[in-house]
């Protein structure tokens, strides 16, 4: 059976972030954020996109990415 790949639109994915569209729509014309698909006309988030963006986001500190996978 195949697994159902679950989407976010934009309005969606502002509320989740607690971020207006406005601000999507300039991060996705800046190259920020992540990755989209436009489907007839609409953005759409896959949510194991949006799950992999947000991982790249976690910090240990104000200037340090956190490290994961047990690497040093």
């Amino acid at each position: 059976m195949q697994q159902q790949i679950r989407h976010l639109n934009q309005g969606e994915l502002a509320t989740r972030w607690d971020c207006s569209e406005a601000s999507l729509e300039r991060w996705r014309s800046e190259g920020i954020g992540p990755v989209f698909m436009k489907l007839h006309g609409r953005v759409l988030y896959r949510i194991e996109d949006i799950e992999s963006y947000e991982q790249q986001c976690l910090r240990s500190g104000t200037s340090k990415p956190l490290v994961t996978g047990g690497a040093a």
